[in-house]
């Protein structure tokens, strides 16, 4: 059994009772399937149904018994309820200590997994259906702003070579930030107001193969006491949808760690009032003083910041802005950038 539970020191030493119990919760055979699966995606308990071939009570008993020893994690959706690998310790050793070593040519596991799958495709046909209702409203305003392959580049490098294991994407969207962020980490998180939009980033990101990524329904006002210690926060165009952008702020630092990072990326001042009436923007964009404000007002130190104004003869209208804070319980492991006028303004 040592050779199993092979785990780095700050893993090793668990309680006889606790190890004990999470061994009994998972040395079943539909539990241990359950795990198997829950190591490939999240899933709701209807999808189990569908994959193990069982009623809902039986399902959800299993499940419930799994949560109880800490194996995993429920969260909701809206109606639904997603499970997911819980991230302590001990159910990640039982993860890819027993999990990992299962057999993937075993007929049942085999069978689990086509099932799997299916549901995947139930999922993207699902996603692909909203996102066509919704793509000409979306293309619109993406074609109003600075191409987005120019803010992607601007965050990465803002960002710089600062190693982030830890990363929380505040109204994620179709979760293009943690997609492009996730690789990097060893925990990623995604919250969203809208079940709708968590099925796209669900399906973006399991296209992706970025299964460590964890997507949350909630809202970026008031964030669940379990999201914290986080080493960067971001809010990528999401202020200017909300009647309080401070309070959503002063929120997001809630959740980093001593020392952490709050990106925010967002319009700047614009007059394309069409944001407002048709697409429910509350703000038309930020200037850069009234985010620094922001980031004040939460405890944060500004450390950098960039204006990303349309190229000469762009089609687009729209400046984004970056803004990079940092939280000031820990100081210089990460140089403020002073950044001039005309640099500030960037082509």
């Amino acid at each position: 059994m040592a050779d199993v539970f092979s785990l780095p020191e700050s893993q090793k030493g668990f309680p006889f009772s606790a190890l004990l119990a999470a061994l009994e919760a998972a040395g079943e055979a539909t539990r241990l399937r359950i795990l198997a699966l829950l190591s490939e995606s999240e899933l709701t308990v209807t999808e189990f149904m569908t994959i193990l071939g069982q009623s809902q009570p039986r399902v959800s008993r299993h499940l419930k018994l799994l949560v109880e020893a800490g194996l995993v994690d429920r969260h909701r959706e809206g109606a639904w309820a997603f499970f997911r690998i819980a991230d302590s310790a001990i159910a990640l050793a039982i993860r890819d200590g027993v999990v990992a070593r299962l057999d993937t040519g075993d007929a049942q596991l085999a069978g689990d997994r086509r099932r799997l799958d299916a549901v995947r495709a139930e999922r993207r046909e699902q996603a692909s259906a909203y996102f066509a209702q919704h793509a000409s409203e979306w293309n619109r305003i993406r074609a109003l702003h600075v191409p987005e392959a120019r803010v992607e580049a601007a965050v990465l490098a803002m960002l710089g070579d600062k190693r982030f294991d830890s990363v929380l994407d505040l109204g994620t969207g179709t979760g293009r930030m943690l997609e492009m962020l996730a690789p990097k980490t060893q925990r990623a998180v995604g919250l969203d107001v809208s079940p709708a939009m968590l099925g796209i980033a669900r399906v973006n990101l399991d296209s992706a193969g970025l299964r460590q990524v964890q997507l949350r329904q909630g809202d970026a006002y008031a964030l669940p006491s379990d999201l914290s210690g986080f080493d960067l926060v971001i809010l990528h165009q999401v202020l200017h949808y909300l009647d309080d952008p401070a309070r959503a702020v002063r929120e997001a630092a809630r959740a980093l760690r001593p020392g952490g990072r709050l990106l925010v990326v967002d319009f700047a001042p614009h007059g394309e009032e069409s944001l407002r009436s048709q697409h429910a923007h509350r703000r038309l964009g930020f200037a850069e003083g009234e985010v620094n404000a922001y980031l004040a007002d939460a405890g944060l130190r500004a450390v950098g910041s960039q204006l990303l104004a349309p190229a000469p003869g762009d089609a687009a209208k729209l400046a984004v802005s970056l803004w990079l804070g940092a939280d000031t319980r820990l100081q210089g492991d990460f140089p403020a950038r002073s950044v001039s006028g005309s640099q500030r303004e960037v082509a």
